[in-house]
C-alpha cells in the first residue's frame, strides 16, 4: 500500500538524518536514501524535485522541532532563571533526539554547496541567541544575574556551552548524558553571573 505524501515526505527526512548521524551529512546521496526508504530515485524526486529542496526541508523540520522546544520553554517558565535553565536543556535535548544536528552545521553541504540551508541554520542559531539574551536581561532586571555583563555576550556564552557540549558528547561516542552533564556546567556557569554570588 503506497503511503500518503506527507508521510512518506516526513519518513525520507527522517531517513536522512539518521543517514547524515551515521555516515555524515556530506556523504549522503539522494541514492542512499531512496534505498534506505524502500523507493526509487525518480519516487524520491517525486517528493522532493532536487537535492537542495531535500535538504531545505531538513532544515525546515529540524526548525519546528527547536521552535517548539523552545516556545515550550519559554512558556512554562515564568522567571528569567528557570527560562535560562529551560532553554539550555531543551537545546540538549533536541541534540540528542537529533544526533546529526552538530555535524550538520560543520558539514559543506551547509557551508559550502546549499546556501539555503546555511542561512536557515544561522537564522535558527541567532533566535536561540535572542531568546537567552531576553531571559539574561529580565535576569538582570530582577537581580538575579551581575548587570556589568552585556546580555548578548552571556548569551554567547551559554550558546557556546550547549555547542562545546555537543561537540564533546558526538566526538566521545555519545558516552555521557548529554542533558544532564551540561545543565551541570550550566549551573556552574550560571554561579559566576549570578549577583547573589558575588
Amino acid at each position: 500500500m503506497r503511503k500518503p505524501s506527507n508521510l512518506r515526505r516526513a519518513e525520507i527526512i527522517d531517513v536522512l538524518l539518521d543517514l547524515a548521524d551515521r555516515i555524515g551529512p556530506d556523504r549522503v546521496t539522494t541514492a542512499a536514501v531512496a534505498a534506505e526508504v524502500g523507493v526509487s530515485h525518480g519516487a524520491l524526486f517525486r517528493h522532493f524535485p532536487t537535492k537542495a529542496a531535500l535538504w531545505q526541508a531538513v532544515a525546515e523540520h529540524v526548525s519546528e522541532l527547536l521552535t517548539r522546544a523552545w516556545v515550550d520553554a519559554l512558556e512554562d517558565n515564568p522567571t528569567p532563571e528557570g527560562r535560562v535553565r529551560a532553554l539550555v536543556a531543551a537545546q540538549l535535548r533536541q541534540i540528542a533526539a537529533t544526533p546529526a544536528l552538530p555535524m550538520l552545521l560543520f558539514s559543506r553541504e551547509l557551508n559550502v554547496e546549499n546556501a539555503e540551508l546555511r542561512t536557515a541554520f544561522k537564522d535558527r542559531l541567532a533566535a536561540y541567541h535572542t531568546h537567552l539574551a531576553e531571559a539574561v536581561r529580565q535576569g538582570q532586571e530582577t537581580g538575579w544575574l551581575r548587570e556589568d555583563v552585556v546580555p548578548g555576550d552571556a548569551a554567547m556564552l551559554l550558546t557556546s556551552l550547549v555547542q562545546g557540549m555537543a561537540i564533546r558528547w558526538v566526538l566521545g561516542a555519545r558516552d555521557f548524558d548529554l542533558e544532564g552533564e551540561g545543565c551541570r556546567l550550566l549551573a556552574v556557569q550560571l554561579r559566576l553571573l549570578d549577583r547573589r554570588e558575588n
